[in-house]
């Protein structure tokens, strides 16, 4: 059975515990990794690895103290070049070709997103329960199927930017770079509606802006369009 615990969700810092009941992972490492330790209660011996989307330091603060600690790190060439830190523990994965993390078969999948080489990770377990993570990216061109849990950015709304922008409280330079970017409530709707949510158990909304959003607003629109239980951390 899945568990997901999410240690922080914001652009300051992203990191999320994900468990089948056997293999512990990390997704991202963008807070301090003494938070990290925190969240597995110490216990970091058992973390079969980390996955990192992007290079961005929200996603991967911690980086540097998550292989100094013996914990391999899953990402792309891309994203390994521009983290820049060399160390055997570095695995770099490729789009759309799996590999296997204790009883997890991941397959990471490319997004869009303004850095180089992003990826999202689809996560099967062997009890056929499938985890989607996809975060920092304005649109996910792929189809799931059979999926049972959804952890997926939805950072702003173009109605609570239009009126942040109107009102002056953010600049209209962001617009363009948020739509190019960062996934939208009115795109994740999208997202949504064309895929198959039939067994789907829980759905989370990550990263969402701290002034460009509506928490209470985005998990009542998100309900309402799939009709599953979702949450905000």
């Amino acid at each position: 059975m899945i568990e997901i615990k999410a240690l922080a969700s914001s652009s300051k810092g992203n990191c999320y515990r994900v468990t089948d009941g056997h293999t512990p992972l990390l997704l991202e490492c963008g807070i301090n990794y003494r938070e990290i330790q925190k969240g597995f209660n110490f216990r970091m011996s058992e973390v079969a690895g980390c996955l990192v989307t992007h290079e961005h330091g929200d996603h991967c603060k911690s980086i540097k103290d998550v292989l100094k600690a013996g914990i391999d790190c899953y990402m792309s060439a891309g994203t390994a070049e521009e983290i820049g830190v060399d160390h055997h523990r570095i695995k770099k994965v490729e789009a759309k070709k799996q590999f296997a993390l204790g009883t997890w078969t991941i397959l990471p999948f490319d997004v869009q997103h303004d850095v180089s080489e992003p990826l999202g990770f689809l996560l099967a377990n062997q009890a056929g329960e499938k985890l989607l993570f996809a975060t920092d990216t304005y649109y996910i061109k792929y189809r799931f199927q059979g999926l049972t849990h959804i952890m997926v950015e939805c950072n702003y709304s173009m109605a609570v930017l239009n009126e942040n922008i109107a009102t002056g409280r953010v600049p209209e330079v962001m617009k363009k770079r948020l739509m190019k970017s960062h996934f939208s409530l009115e795109n994740v709707k999208k997202f949504f509606l064309s895929n198959d949510l039939s067994k789907v158990q829980e759905i989370w909304l990550l990263h969402l802006s701290d002034t460009n959003s509506d928490e209470k607003l985005f998990k009542e629109e998100i309900q309402k369009v799939t009709g599953k239980m979702v949450y905000v951390p």
